[in-house]
C-alpha cells in the first residue's frame, strides 16, 4: 500500500511554478504560475503568461464606467481555471492600497476596485497584470503534483512578471537558472 501523504515543502509563496514537458494537464502547457499564497491550507497562484485576447483593458475600464488612459494598456490574462469571473490585479509594490496582499517586498495583489480606478486615472501601479481567474490547490495537492514532475519550482523574477513578452516568459523563467525547459524531460532522463 502506497503512502498518499504529501511531502513537506517549505512555502513557495513568491516563487514560479514552470510547467514541464511532462505536465499531464493540457490547460497548463507551457505555463508560468506565480504563487501568491502557499501554506498548510493549500496554494493559490496566477498564470502570468496566458493572455486572453477575447477581452481588453479598454473594455474592462469602459464596463466599469472609468476613463481610458492614453497610454498603451497591457493585455488581460487568464490567471487560471478557477473562478474565471473573478478579477485580480498583480502589481509592483511601489503602489499601495488599503486592501492588498503583499506576496513579496516588491509584488502585491489586490481585488480592490480602487486599484482599477487609479489605473484609469493614471495614478495606479506603473507595472501590473490584470487577470481573470486563478489556479488553486487544496491541502497537500500542490506538493503531490511537484513529486509527479509536472512542475519545476524556481524563484520568481519581477522582470519576467512585468517586463517580458508573454511568449518569452515560460522559457525565460527556467533559463534564469540555466534550465532549457523545452528539453527538460530529455535532459534529466525521463522515459
Amino acid at each position: 500500500m502506497s503512502d498518499t501523504k504529501a511531502p513537506i515543502i517549505e512555502s513557495l509563496t513568491g516563487s514560479f511554478l514552470v510547467s514541464t514537458t511532462q505536465m499531464p494537464d493540457p490547460r497548463f502547457e507551457e505555463q508560468v504560475i506565480y504563487i501568491c499564497a502557499h501554506n498548510k491550507e493549500g496554494a493559490m497562484g496566477l498564470a502570468i503568461n496566458k493572455p486572453n485576447h477575447a477581452f481588453s483593458m479598454v473594455e474592462v475600464l469602459r464596463g466599469a464606467d472609468l476613463p481610458v488612459p492614453h497610454e498603451e494598456l497591457p493585455p488581460i490574462y487568464v490567471g487560471g481555471p478557477v473562478e474565471l469571473e473573478s478579477a485580480f490585479i498583480l502589481y509592483h509594490s511601489d503602489y499601495r492600497t488599503e486592501y492588498q496582499l503583499e506576496v513579496t517586498e516588491t509584488v502585491s495583489i489586490s481585488r480592490e476596485t480602487k486599484v482599477l480606478e487609479d489605473i484609469a486615472l493614471g495614478r495606479g501601479p506603473e507595472k501590473y497584470l490584470f487577470l481573470l481567474g486563478y489556479t488553486g490547490w487544496g491541502p497537500g495537492q500542490l506538493e503531490r503534483e511537484l513529486v509527479d514532475d509536472g512542475w519545476l519550482t524556481v524563484p520568481a523574477s519581477d522582470h519576467i512578471i512585468f517586463d517580458m513578452d508573454c511568449e518569452e516568459k515560460w522559457k525565460a523563467a527556467a533559463m534564469q537558472y540555466g534550465i532549457d525547459i523545452a528539453t527538460f524531460g530529455d535532459v534529466i532522463g525521463y522515459s
